[in-house]
């Protein structure tokens, strides 16, 4: 009986954490609050702000930032347009280009904490290319994949019962569980621990970057050409990017499979 009651307030507390994807509508679990998604990424993202070179490329910075801007709004604006305006609360938005010319990577943390590293602007090429790759990052924070995996992290590593109070009992494994989680890379004790995505959180990624930048302004078509870019890149050994986001043939054919329907959110600036 005990067993059951458990079993039942378990089940109860899984179902009550499940939250919906935009745009897919993919159930998903989410133990950890969105506050406490948003205040693990600022803590996070000042660390690494704190040990990394900013570029003083000024051309560059402004046109990491201006992409970045113009993907905000079009995910404030999708937002409100389905009256979820509330999905997005906290969420303070930076746009930082760190200077790295051999690290091939960006990422966007919970809350909008957005990082490119210069060595994948050679492959961007121009603005549209780094559109690709900022909405393609901003969706995995707008799907919240970072919750996701965090969740399913902590629910094997500490059980139901125990996700509660390591957030504020244990910070340092919390932090650590959040740095593999939202696929920043971030060195943790001499390690570098980072989760893949998932091909479903990867495909969700591609479909809502898509949209994001065709309303931002860039043509969504681009997005293949730049995928057949990295992928080139990757045959003289895998860019870091690549590490957590495959790029391959099939990959490339959902693209093209969705594009019809991001085109028709397409209106060139």
């Amino acid at each position: 009986m005990l067993f059951k009651k458990v079993a039942t307030a378990t089940s109860l507390l899984l179902l009550a954490a499940c939250t919906t994807v935009p745009i897919t509508g993919r159930r998903t679990l989410n133990l950890v609050s969105d506050s406490e998604m948003n205040s693990l990424a600022v803590t996070q993202y000042k660390e690494t702000l704190t040990t990394a070179k900013l570029s003083t490329n000024s051309a560059d910075v402004a046109m990491v930032r201006r992409v970045g801007q113009r993907i905000q709004a079009a995910v404030e604006k999708y937002f409100r347009d389905q009256g979820q305006s509330d999905q997005l609360a906290g969420y303070q938005w930076e746009f930082n280009l760190i200077q790295d010319d051999k690290m091939v990577n960006a990422w966007c943390m919970p809350g909008g904490k957005v990082a490119v590293y210069t060595g994948i602007l050679p492959i961007t090429r121009d603005e549209t290319g780094l559109a690709v790759v900022m909405g393609h990052e901003i969706a995995h924070a707008v799907a919240k994949h970072g919750s996701e995996r965090m969740s399913d992290q902590m629910l094997a590593q500490l059980g139901t019962s125990a996700v509660s109070t390591a957030l504020t009992k244990n910070p340092a494994a919390t932090q650590s569980i959040f740095a593999s989680a939202v696929g920043t890379g971030t060195q943790l004790g001499g390690q570098v621990l980072l989760l893949k995505f998932s091909r479903n959180q990867e495909s969700e990624a591609d479909h809502l970057g898509l949209i994001f930048m065709a309303m931002a302004g860039y043509n969504p078509a681009q997005a293949i050409p730049f995928w057949q870019r990295m992928a080139a890149q990757s045959q003289g050994g895998t860019p870091e990017f690549l590490s957590s986001h495959p790029a391959d043939a099939t990959r490339i054919a959902d693209i093209e499979r969705l594009l019809p329907e991001a085109q028709k959110y397409y209106k060139a600036r």
